[in-house]
């Protein structure tokens, strides 16, 4: 008994699998800046990843309907609500031009939580997965949780961050079961043209590659850039193709935590009968408000992107001239990823910075400006702004990083 007690106590609390996820450096960021504010400091955090407007009135007035009658109390299908369900295969088509039923669809926990169902069922242990970078902090962490190797396939400025064929085909070895593709991007702001998109599915397709396909920044384009759905542009992968999307940056909905993922019928029964078991169904008034958000207007979409994209203008401007730094025009999503390989080496404050996570503790030490460094999107250099914020704390901000760098 003594010898089995020792044995207890020297196993390890927390499971292998647990232990090996990193947390998600933008919360992390998001998260020390907002203590920082409570403890009275004027931190400007171009850390968040999340709109900065209230979400649209007629949705709130669609939960708060939905709060008063009581049928929507109770459970829901673990799948979602059947008219949801049905509007967001009607909201793709619109959308995307992707023909699909509303059996093929999934309401999930917000996008991660699609992210996580859409991989759980579908890799086993020894499947390698291609992920282009930079990559949205969370891509990784669920690979690896289910066995995969997540294979970083780097893009940089030089490619504008966007990943081609020939890269993708080196990359690939006879483990690769899938590609994780996203434009817009976060966190570089790429927003890839129809003909590139295409022929990488027309690749994955003939290679018999699945493709997670993260669709969630779709009307946050500029310019001349616009999105395009890969397995719309590619119809033979539509056998191969899992499509996550959600309300939280169209509609800024952040909060009520309602996404869904798109696949073959076999794909989502599967992952629908992870999610009876795990998180069952996403809670019915958030499901009524996403309902209301995916059927009505897009006046506020129309609105917010208008004011990302004086902000994302701005943005660029202020970064562009900053000592050191360099920076693409964002093209797409509510995110700059300037390059600032010229200011490492140096000291800011007295304090050496060589990498950009130096850079990010030093920024937010010394002038409380809080920003994600590149070493979290596997692009390191670089670092992560947000124009997801006051046109005010914008300039604030940005004159405060000037200032430092200056001095």
């Amino acid at each position: 008994m003594a010898a089995d007690a020792v044995s207890m106590a020297t196993m390890p609390r927390l499971s292998a699998r647990v232990a090996a996820i990193t947390p998600s450096a933008t919360l992390a960021v998001d998260a020390r800046a907002k203590a920082l504010r409570a403890a009275g400091e004027q931190v400007v955090v171009f850390a968040a990843g999340e709109p900065d407007f209230p979400s649209p009135a007629h949705v709130v007035e669609a939960a708060a309907e939905a709060c008063r009658d009581p049928r929507n109390h109770r459970y829901t299908p673990a799948a979602g609500l059947p008219e949801l369900r049905e509007a967001v295969a009607a909201k793709t088509r619109r959308d995307s031009g992707l023909e699909v039923e509303a059996s093929q669809v999934l309401i999930t926990n917000g996008g991660k939580h699609a992210i996580y169902n859409a991989l759980a069922a579908l890799l086993d242990p020894g499947d390698e997965v291609l992920l282009p970078a930079p990559y949205w902090t969370t891509y990784p962490e669920p690979i690896a949780l289910f066995g995969a190797t997540p294979v970083v396939v780097p893009t940089d400025a030089s490619t504008g961050f966007k990943v081609g064929v020939d890269a993708l085909e080196a990359a690939t070895t006879p483990r690769t079961k899938a590609l994780v593709f996203v434009s817009p991007s976060n966190p570089s702001g790429a927003v890839y043209h129809p003909s590139q998109v295409e022929a990488i599915g027309r690749w994955a397709a003939e290679k018999g590659i699945w493709v997670l396909t993260d669709e969630i920044y779709e009307h946050l384009t500029y310019d001349d850039h616009r999105f395009s759905s890969m397995p719309a542009l590619v119809p033979e992968l539509v056998d191969r193709c899992i499509v996550v999307n959600g309300v939280a940056k169209t509609y800024a909905m952040t909060g009520w935590r309602v996404g869904w993922m798109i696949g073959p019928p076999d794909m989502v029964r599967g992952a629908t009968a992870l999610q009876s078991h795990s998180t069952s169904n996403v809670a019915d008034v958030s499901q009524r408000a996403a309902l209301a958000a995916v059927s009505g207007p897009l006046d506020e979409v129309v609105r917010m992107r208008q004011a990302f994209d004086r902000r994302r203008l701005r943005m660029f401007e202020l970064l562009s001239a900053l000592p050191g730094v360099t920076c693409l025009r964002p093209e797409g999503a509510f995110y700059a990823f300037p390059s600032f390989e010229g200011v490492l080496g140096r000291e800011l404050a007295g304090r050496p910075v060589r990498t950009t996570l130096e850079l990010a503790e030093v920024v937010l030490d010394e002038v409380k400006v809080a920003i994600v460094p590149g070493e979290a999107f596997g692009s390191p250099g670089y670092a992560r702004f947000s124009f997801a914020l006051g046109d005010d704390d914008l300039e604030e901000g940005l004159a405060r990083l000037a200032k430092l760098l200056a001095g």
